[in-house]
């Protein structure tokens, strides 16, 4: 329990911030398992579409706190390199 106003104060923003975090990452997992989804059924057409979705939402996951841009960097480009791969 928090003594101190300002302790409170941190204490219901981390609360907000727990809820915001928690949607931002539920979206991008979501996102990159439908990428990851149309890869493996082979449709390359839709899998662009969702790459540029997934990559949307890991950058925006960097903007606001919820991954390190080099995480997001890492996941971005192995879903790349698999939607590449179908073309071939």
């Amino acid at each position: 329990m928090p003594n101190h106003k300002s302790a409170e104060k941190r204490a219901r923003q981390n609360v907000k911030r727990k809820l915001r975090n928690t949607a931002i990452r539920s979206t991008v997992r979501t996102v990159v398992k439908k990428t990851r989804e149309t890869i493996s059924e082979g449709k390359k057409d839709e899998a662009q579409t969702a790459l540029k979705e997934a990559s949307k939402a890991l950058l925006t996951s960097v903007t606001k706190g919820v991954l390190h841009k080099n995480s997001a960097a890492r996941k971005q480009s192995r879903l790349a390199k698999a939607v590449n791969k179908l073309g071939k």
